[in-house]
Formats: structure tokens, sequence, C-alpha cells
């Protein structure tokens, strides 16, 4: 029998097919993030001189890091409501029969298939003061005044939430659709409760969907400009609105590519965190 033929380098061939990929890549990502990035070290408005005086000025200005921190703060309140309310909702599609499974998917897909717009609009109608939910707490005697829940930032992190559910819910499906469901039953037979069952075998062979879908949640949420600004109002403002003050309102373009810079490399490294998690996860998760 002959010697069998080596195994060639996918990367030896075929090269040229990401050809046109790659060139959109740089037209409509690198070229732009680079401008803004030449564009952010001007100190002026006429871009006569350069220096690092916009991001000084961003970075020692305290209204400008509280809208940064309030942002990311944002992020993660949203992050943690739908990892609290999508982990039920994917433990539960992995644990009924295929019709309520096509029902729960399509109750989970669905917001993907309609409008941010309208569904930011919508929650303006819900959390108004003569809302839905102010209407019936008022009918039921619960209370006597409306709650002020629009403009407020739990209203801004309900909205988001919702908007942004699909993206926490759908890593998890997949995530514990992969755990064998044997591995419940032994934990039980060996005495385990259910918490502990839990918290010991599901929770930690779940982590990698987990991880995924609080990236996901987390990057959508801080830059959902639409929800923001709209449930938001003008007494909440956040990055995206900020910069685009500065950009549309004030002409201020090199502060507004400051700003974009430092927003990205601020987003870059919580999803760093995330994805060192998720690393680690991963081998914990296969020990």
């Amino acid at each position: 029998m002959g010697a069998a033929p080596a195994s060639r380098d996918v990367t030896s061939h075929g090269m040229g097919l990401a050809a046109p990929l790659a060139l959109f890549f740089l037209l409509f990502f690198v070229a732009p993030l680079l401008q803004l990035l030449w564009l952010s070290l001007h100190n002026d408005t006429a871009g006569l001189h350069w220096g690092l005086g916009q991001y000084l000025h961003f970075l020692t200005d305290p209204f400008s890091l509280s809208v940064l921190g309030s942002t990311l703060l944002l992020g993660a309140e949203v992050t943690a409501v739908c990892l609290v309310l999508g982990f039920p909702v994917a433990w539960l599609y992995q644990r009924v029969g295929p019709k309520l499974q096509t029902v729960i998917i399509l109750i989970v897909l669905l917001p993907l298939l309609t409008s941010v717009v309208v569904r930011t609009f919508a929650w303006i109608v819900i959390l108004g003061r003569q809302g839905i939910i102010n209407a019936t707490l008022q009918s039921l005697g619960m209370i006597d005044t409306p709650l002020k829940m629009l403009y407020t930032q739990f209203g801004v992190v309900i909205a988001l939430a919702q908007v942004q559910m699909p993206l926490m819910t759908l890593p998890l499906i997949t995530a514990l659709g992969r755990i064998d469901p044997n591995l419940d039953d032994a934990s039980c037979s060996l005495g385990a409760g259910s918490w502990r069952t839990f918290f010991r075998v599901v929770l930690p062979l779940s982590l990698p969907g987990v991880i995924a879908g609080c990236t996901l949640t987390y990057a959508a949420a801080i830059t959902a400009f639409i929800t923001q600004s709209l449930i938001g109002g003008g007494q909440m403002l956040f990055m995206p609105m900020y910069l685009y003050q500065q950009a549309s309102t004030l002409q201020n373009w090199p502060f507004a590519s400051a700003i974009s810079i430092i927003f990205l490399l601020a987003v870059l490294a919580v999803v760093s965190v995330f994805t060192t998690l998720g690393r680690l996860s991963r081998g914990y998760g296969g020990a």
C-alpha cells in the first residue's frame, strides 16, 4: 500500500476567497477607525494643532468620567437582569416537549422580528404616568398617584433588558442543551438536592453559555442609542448620546472622536474580561 498523502495546510490555498471580506473590513471598519484616531489627536476643532488635549480633557473632567461610569454600570445592570430572567427560560426550554419548545423559542425570537424603535415606544406607553402599569396599580388601589418609571434608571434597565433578552437566552439554550440530562439523575441518586445539583453540576457546565450571553448583552446594552435616548429622555446621559451631542450639536469632532476611542477601549476591556472568564469556564466545565 502506498503512503497516505500528506494533509495540506488549509491556509495554503483558498485565501483569495477571503479577499473581498478583508477589503470590506478594511474600507468600512479599519479606515473609519483610523480616521477617528487621527481626528482625536487634534487639540482644536480646526485641526491645526496636534496633541493629546482631547484625551486629557475627557480623563480630567469629572462630568465625562461620570457619564462613562454610568454607561458601564447600566450595561452591568441590564446584563444581570437578562441573566436572572433568561436562565430559567433556557432551563425550561430543555425540559419541556417539542411543542412547548416551539412556543418558547418563538417568544424568545419574536422581539428580534420587531423594530427596536417600535419596542422602545411600546415601553414608553407601558411605563408612562398613564401607562398600563400605573393604570393597573391605581385600579387595584395599590397607589394613589402614578409612579415615575419613565425617564428613570429603572425604566431604562427594564426596557433594555427586554430588548436584549434574546442575546442572553439563545446562548444559554445552546449551552444547557449540551449538558447530558443523565448527570442530573446521577447527582440526585448520589444524594444531592435540586439546588446543590444546580450549583455544582448545571451552572458550572453552562458557564460558556453564560459568558457568551453576558458578552453579547453587555456590548449591545451600552451602545443602544435609541432605547437609552427615548426611555432615559433628557434627564439621563449615557456615552452614545454624549458622543452624538459633541459631534452633531456642538460640531466638536476632535472631542467626539476621543470619546469614541475611549469608549471603544473601555468596552474592549470589559469584553476581554468576559473572554478570559469564558476560557477559564471551558477548562472548569471540562474538568
